[in-house]
């Protein structure tokens, strides 16, 4: 069984603003601007294929993500 706000492959939060927003994205989500190589849906077993969002890291696409300006309080 898989809970949309999970990554199927590793567990963590897959920060999917259609899971976040009750399906009503009020942005666009991170995997709006990326492309996806189909091998890393095949990998998946095929119960999870397709049952949630990957996280940007298990679908291999955190080179393709704006990066993110550090927080200045830090």
């Amino acid at each position: 069984m898989s809970t949309p706000a999970l990554c199927p492959a590793c567990g963590a939060s897959n920060d999917c603003s259609m899971v976040s927003n009750n399906e009503v994205p009020t942005n666009a989500c991170w995997c709006f601007g990326v492309t996806l190589d189909p091998s890393v849906i095949e990998a998946l077993p095929a119960e999870l294929r397709h049952a949630a969002c990957l996280c940007p890291r298990c679908a291999g696409v955190l080179e393709q993500l704006p990066a993110t300006t550090p927080d200045a309080s830090r």
